[in-house]
């Protein structure tokens, strides 16, 4: 695909994945509970839990980086590398994971529906897609995975350490009061290993493919 076509394609995922979020943070400020029976909660917890939703981040991650390729479809740097690679992979293993897990748990209508889609389906379909066409790669490398992984583990630290301060996790599997310690470390050590794949896939499929974008 050329230069010219690529930062379309990329803007497109900008602006879908820019919207998804800011629907999604519409729906919390005004009290949607997302995975929860209860009330929700204050406003400051709201706005707290919503940033530390793993699909919050990776949808965030694909926003931020379409916005910039939709300048600069070439873009390319150590950190670039490693903040693309979060955003693929990160985004792919949010729809997976909502498609085998959580998406039985949800009842949803309405805007909580529209949004629940852009996030977990509708995102990682068109970011997934537009890196197989638009690149840029190779970018791939043995540093980018490296760096790419720190965000997930990044994130589960954090995670835990909310649940030890507050009791709140952001997804059921991660949650020991259901199904014990045991469960969640398999959990855990499942999202990790799926994290590893789909890292290892990307940097086959970079490696094998033609480098994108074309020159216009």
């Amino acid at each position: 695909m050329s230069s010219s076509r690529a930062r379309i394609a990329h803007l497109v995922v900008a602006v879908v994945a820019g919207g998804a979020l800011l629907l999604q943070l519409v729906l919390v400020v005004q009290g949607s509970a997302v995975l929860v029976e209860e009330d929700p909660p204050g406003m400051g917890a709201r706005l707290g839990r919503f940033v530390l939703y793993f699909t919050v981040q990776s949808n965030a991650l694909v926003a931020l980086s379409a916005a910039t390729l939709a300048r600069d479809p070439s873009r390319d740097g150590p950190g670039w590398r490693a903040l693309r690679l979060a955003a693929v992979v990160g985004i792919t293993i949010t729809g997976v994971v909502h498609f085998v897990l959580l998406r039985p748990l949800l009842d949803l209508d309405g805007l909580d529906l529209l949004a629940d889609t852009l996030l977990h389906r509708i995102v990682p379909v068109l970011a997934v897609a537009t890196w197989l066409f638009c690149g840029p790669r190779p970018r791939i490398d043995g540093r980018a995975i490296g760096l790419a992984l720190l965000w997930p583990f990044a994130w589960l630290t954090l995670t835990f350490v909310v649940r030890g301060l507050t009791g709140w996790v952001p997804y059921p599997f991660l949650d020991p009061d259901e199904d014990g310690w045991g469960a969640v470390v398999v959990a855990c050590v499942g999202i990790t290993v799926l994290f590893l794949v789909a890292c290892g896939g990307a940097h086959a499929l970079d490696r094998r493919m033609r480098p994108a974008p074309a020159a216009d």
